[in-house]
């Protein structure tokens, strides 16, 4: 697909441009309405196709939990290893869309691997995560910043609380969410590992803060993201943080999301996958 239309589709999903905006470029770009559709239908997550491992998967126990958040009750999506007691935890963050059904088939992806694994929903505040995109994008605009911060923080608290938890806690967020992750490194001493996928760069001056290791997957082709590396490199090889950077050639933002077909790339997203895993493995537990 051409790059252009990648970036404008980057630009919708991040930036505050309106649906009516977006489809108008993109008539213009594509050359017509038909094929702009067309170029919309692989864009898009296509969440019919979301479940690599269904919700009925007998190996595990899944569950809708709630916490106190700041002036609110979070929700979150809670799935575990039957059998298995004490385990690492880990929180799955999302993109910019909520809690949707692929990232709730990540956290079943993530318990499968044998962790605790809560996928939080940041718009629990807003009502929870609507089944409208484009709504949920806006309503993500609208989160207080610092109570989302809170909130997150919160859910770590939870599962160190939990009786089915070793103590050991980990993150991983994809795009904003990835971003959020490198915040919870940033606030949180007691976080032993956090994986960020294609997410934004913390400030240079709030690394040194950082306890846990840090795992960075990067997307070759995504310019505005990959503009913030090299100061949160030098920052971290400075504060002498524990981290493993990689970045994939020739991929776009989001290659991890295996519901939007222009942009997923099944080599890349297995390989960053299993790192992920044995980075978990080594520091959880």
């Amino acid at each position: 697909m051409d790059q252009r239309i990648i970036n404008l589709f980057d630009e919708y999903t991040h930036k505050p441009l309106s649906r009516k905006e977006f489809m108008e470029r993109l008539v213009k770009l594509t050359g017509g309405l038909a094929v702009a559709m067309s170029a919309l239908s692989v864009l898009e997550p296509g969440y019919a196709h979301a479940a690599t491992i269904t919700e009925d998967d007998k190996g595990l126990t899944i569950e809708e939990v709630t916490w106190p958040g700041d002036n609110c009750t979070m929700k979150g999506y809670l799935a575990r290893p039957k059998g298995r007691k004490k385990l690492g935890s880990v929180i799955v963050i999302h993109e910019n869309r909520g809690l949707t059904p692929h990232i709730k088939d990540v956290t079943r992806r993530v318990a499968k691997a044998g962790y605790l694994a809560l996928g939080v929903d940041a718009l629990s505040p807003l009502g929870g995560t609507p089944a409208n995109e484009d709504e949920g994008r806006t309503l993500i605009g609208k989160l207080d910043p610092q109570q989302n911060l809170t909130n997150y923080l919160a859910a770590l608290t939870y599962l160190r609380q939990r009786k089915d938890g070793n103590g050991r806690t980990g993150c991983v967020g994809f795009c904003w969410g990835g971003g959020l992750a490198n915040q919870l490194a940033v606030h949180d001493p007691q976080l032993n590992a956090a994986v960020a996928y294609y997410g934004s760069q913390p400030k240079a001056e709030d690394v040194p803060n950082i306890s846990a290791a840090v795992m960075l997957h990067y997307a070759g082709l995504d310019e505005r993201i990959d503009a913030g590396i090299p100061a949160y490199e030098a920052a971290l090889k400075a504060a002498g943080i524990k981290y493993q950077l990689f970045v994939y050639d020739g991929v776009q933002h989001a290659f991890n999301n295996d519901t939007s077909p222009a942009r997923y790339n099944a080599d890349a997203a297995k390989l960053a996958w299993d790192r992920t895993l044995r980075f978990f493995s080594e520091k959880l537990g």
